[in-house]
Formats: structure tokens, sequence, C-alpha cells
């Protein structure tokens, strides 16, 4: 599954008219880099929520004849659904019982996208998130197994965890890629949720009932083309390969 839903704010003037999918770098948008890298990984059958500019993104899909792939849309126009509810809408798509892969549609890597799926099934995990060593002002928490513990907002002293003796001091913190692997077991405890709701909100509160796990993978890049400068970044990059 591609998320591909968001709004797009802090790329604005950009996102004005177009989805944040369709922004180009180096010569394609961001939803065609993401599509193709995830069909070089083997994941040729691919599900994208749409909301901002829906319309833009279904006529690129339909031009470029769904690249050859099986790929469904998961229509949100009607109510932005977030990441849980997006989720939890396109669940149809899931039901052969198998692994699924989410990707933002904002990041680009390099990441062993096949290897991340294989560890996740030979860990019978309920979820995996790749994860790396980074700077940044929100962490993930994780113990033993590398088992979900919580979440914190180094800046503002924020904390979320199912946990009582929840101490980020104690566990190993990583910052999260956008890349996640989920199995549709997880899907049953989203049932009574609300529509709108946000995935890492339903792990953190289903960490002491779920095999929810990280994987740390260092050596992989990737660029967060989520806001101008990162854009540029991207550019920078694709100009020099």
């Amino acid at each position: 599954m591609i998320f591909a839903a968001g709004l797009g704010t802090r790329l604005k003037p950009i996102t004005d008219t177009i989805p944040k999918a369709l922004v180009p770098v180096g010569g394609r948008t961001l939803l065609e880099h993401v599509i193709t890298r995830l069909a070089e990984q083997g994941f040729d059958e691919q599900i994208i929520n749409v909301h901002h500019h829906a319309d833009k993104i279904i006529t690129f899909l339909q031009e470029k004849k769904n690249f050859g792939l099986r790929i469904e849309v998961s229509d949100e126009r009607e109510m932005l659904l977030d990441t849980g509810g997006g989720i939890r809408k396109a669940a149809h798509f899931f039901r052969d019982g198998e692994p699924f892969l989410i990707h933002n549609v904002d990041i680009l890597s390099n990441a062993d996208l096949k290897t991340l799926y294989e560890i996740h099934k030979e860990r019978g995990s309920d979820a995996t998130l790749l994860v790396k060593t980074r700077e940044t002002t929100r962490y993930l928490y994780f113990g033993e197994e590398n088992l979900l513990k919580g979440w914190a907002n180094i800046k503002t002293g924020e904390k979320k965890s199912p946990f009582r003796d929840f101490r980020p001091e104690e566990y190993d913190r990583y910052a999260f890629s956008g890349i996640q692997v989920m199995s549709p077991r997880l899907l049953t405890l989203m049932e009574h949720y609300p529509a709108k709701f946000p995935i890492m909100d339903f792990y953190i509160e289903n960490a002491g009932k779920a095999n929810i796990r990280c994987h740390v993978d260092n050596q992989f890049r990737m660029i967060d083309v989520g806001k101008l400068d990162s854009l540029k970044e991207a550019e920078e990059h694709f100009a020099n390969l």
C-alpha cells in the first residue's frame, strides 16, 4: 500500500495545484518513483489511497496504464482517514492473508524492501517498522527482541506508551522511515477504532497486545521529500547520479 492521500501542506505552494504524489523529482513523480521501486522489489500488486487532488492521481495512473501492474485506488475523497483509517479502508485488498508492505509516497530510499518483508515473515511479527539511527525530535523506543515499548518527543517531553513504567532512557531509540510491513491479523484490532486514526498511535496503544517490532538498518539511504528543502536535496541527488 502506498500512502498518497496527504494534503502536502509542507510542500505548499506546489501542492496548491497538484497532489504531493505527483510532485516531480529527477524527471519523474514521487508516485512513479515509489511504484517502480516497489515493483523492482517484487511488490507487483499495489493499492494507493487518494484524497487531495485525487482525480489527478487517478488520471495519471490511467495514462500510465498502471505501469503494467495490478494497481487499485482506495478513494478517500469523502474524508481523509489518516494512516490507520486508510489501511482499514483498504483491508479488502489484503484478504489473501499474507503480510503487506506500506510505503509513504514521499519517501525515496534504496532500502532492501524484499529482505524487510522476509524478516517480518520469519519472525512471525504482527508489524515490522523499518527504522534507523538518525537525529530527529520524535523517536520510537524498542526493548528486548526489538519489541515496541513507546514513543517520545524529546523536544516537548511528550511520551506515549501502554506500559506504566515506560522510561525512554531504558530502551533503544530509533527514527521511523515511513516504511513498514503489517500482518492482516492486526486489522481485527482496528475494528473498534473511529473512522480516522493514525497508525502510529494504534501501534503504541497495542504494543502490549501484539508483536510490533523494528528492523534496524543504518546502511540504507533515504530522503523524506515532505518539505521544500528536502525536495531540493532530492533534486540535487538525482542530478548527481
